[in-house]
């Protein structure tokens, strides 16, 4: 069985998602969907939407260095945004980031 790991992308990213640990607010609820997204994740790490190539945002690329880019769908028209990478026989899942609809659709110039 292939091993599995998530990740963050990036200090700043994990300093935010461990600030959700803490929140009594509706920052609650985004806490519970991205750890059952991590689950999942976990379980299928291409179980998200893949994102064509020409459509990774340069951001995205210049940032992280990645070549593909998957979308999880969380409920209330939240998005993660993650990569997955292999190393050895761990599939590493990389998150990048979640953000609310309408910036999605922003970073994704729809």
């Amino acid at each position: 069985m292939v091993k599995c790991k998530v990740v963050f992308a990036d200090k700043q990213l994990k300093s935010a998602f461990d600030k959700l640990k803490n929140s009594h607010t509706e920052d609650e609820n985004l806490l519970k969907w991205l750890n059952r997204a991590f689950d999942d994740i976990c379980e299928n790490a291409f179980c998200g939407i893949q994102i064509p190539k020409k459509q990774i945002p340069k951001e995205y690329l210049k940032k992280y260095g990645i070549d593909n880019l998957w979308k999880y769908d969380l409920p209330k028209a939240w998005r993660l945004m993650y990569s997955v990478a292999r190393d050895e026989i761990v599939v590493i899942s990389i998150v990048l980031e979640w953000l609310p609809h309408k910036e999605y659709e922003r970073r994704f110039k729809y």
